[in-house]
């Protein structure tokens, strides 16, 4: 048995020790939205959040993450990341987008207000098929704007 905090909610799960979290959040917990794009942490489509950081849950087993506090898009609540990404219309085919938008939640937790190369250096491997990178960075700005203004 392996205790979890995810989305600010202790969850028990039995699962063999060595299963990436990925499956335990998809599989176990039903949270669809951290999606699987590769299982090897290459493509940034599975980032979550844990204990404040950008994080591949491809890459961590379930006896790893005693203890940290897991985030995934479910757990995130009208954040004005996401009301930029409406804004600027960035989703196309939206599959990379849940971890689009955790990775620039964590990014805009350690750099309020980021420069290009932080912007470039956060989000370089989280993967885009569609392309939608101007309109990302656009809706990054659109946020960080937000956040200045308390929307």
């Amino acid at each position: 048995m392996h205790r979890l905090r995810v989305n600010g909610e202790v969850r028990d799960v039995e699962a063999d020790p060595g299963t990436p979290l990925l499956w335990i959040l998809r599989d176990h917990l039903g949270l669809t939205g951290t999606k699987y794009g590769c299982g090897v942490g290459a493509c940034g489509v599975c980032t979550s959040i844990v204990d404040g950081q950008a994080f591949r849950p491809c890459e961590h087993s379930v006896a790893s993450m005693s203890e940290q506090d897991v985030l995934t898009i479910e757990g995130v609540e009208d954040h004005p990341v996401q009301q930029a990404w409406l804004d600027e219309d960035v989703t196309q085919c939206g599959y990379c987008q849940p971890g689009q938008i955790m990775a620039t939640i964590a990014l805009l937790a350690k750099h309020p207000d980021p420069t290009d190369d932080d912007i470039d250096e956060a989000l370089r491997n989280n993967i885009c098929r569609c392309g939608t990178y101007p309109r990302i960075r656009k809706a990054i700005r659109n946020a960080v704007a937000r956040t200045r203004a308390g929307s």
